[in-house]
């Protein structure tokens, strides 16, 4: 009996490991490689830049939008309080307004940064990142782009800066609180902080068309992202 139950299971094990075999031999059913797949990716990626980044530079395209409107720092909250306190509201506002103004002005003008990006990364696993959350695609683009889109974004938030008056608006701005009794000097860098915030708005809208294509089958306009997005189904 023990005989017949090893030879029984010598066989099964047998079986099993042929059947396996023939699995990992068998040709990748969906006809998809690793380029293609990255292929697709990166068109929805561009598609990101071209259906929802562009709409951030237009007039209030940060400002108007509630995903990507830059606030104020923790450091120039209590500025912006301080002002309205004062009766200076408008001021306040006008300060606010620009940041957003500048972010705007600098994405597009930035643009081509973005999409000469997408067409240099590469997938090391695109089937990973397809099969990953909605905004795979995107999150693997800023990690492997953020710090180099900085050093070139930030010259160009400097320039729209100067372009949409922010800085003389907020030296103005920033003069007048300092001016103020009781108050600590402020003197933060905006350029930093705008271009830090811009970036997140644009990695944010690409994310938004990231989920549309990989969620709604009519967003897929294209052979290849059907095809491609067609496996992630």
């Amino acid at each position: 009996m023990k005989k017949l139950v090893a030879l029984l299971s010598i066989l099964i094990l047998s079986s099993c490991a042929e059947l396996q075999s023939v699995v990992d031999n068998l040709p990748n059913q969906t006809g998809i490689d690793n380029a293609t797949i990255a292929s697709g990716l990166r068109q929805a990626l561009d598609f990101g830049i071209e259906k929802q980044v562009t709409k951030l530079t237009q007039k209030d395209g940060f400002y108007g939008n509630s995903l990507v409107k830059i606030l104020l720092p923790e450091e120039l909250q209590k500025v912006d309080q301080t002002l309205r306190n004062v009766g200076l509201s408008s001021l306040a506002d006008e300060g606010l307004k620009v940041l957003n103004r500048a972010a705007e002005d600098a994405v597009s003008e930035a643009t081509p940064i973005f999409v000469d990006a997408v067409k240099g990364i590469t997938f090391a696993d695109a089937k990973t990142i397809l099969l990953g959350a909605d905004d795979s695609a995107t999150t693997y683009l800023q990690n492997k782009t953020s710090t180099q889109l900085y050093d070139k974004f930030n010259p160009v938030i400097k320039s729209s800066f100067r372009k949409v008056g922010a800085d003389q608006i907020w030296s103005n701005l920033i003069t007048k609180y300092n001016a103020l009794p009781l108050t600590n000097d402020v003197n933060p860098d905006l350029t930093d902080y705008v271009t830090q915030e811009a970036l997140k708005g644009v990695y944010t809208m690409i994310a938004v068309e990231e989920k549309e294509i990989r969620t709604d089958f009519s967003a897929r306009t294209t052979t290849l992202l059907k095809k491609v997005f067609a496996l992630q189904d």
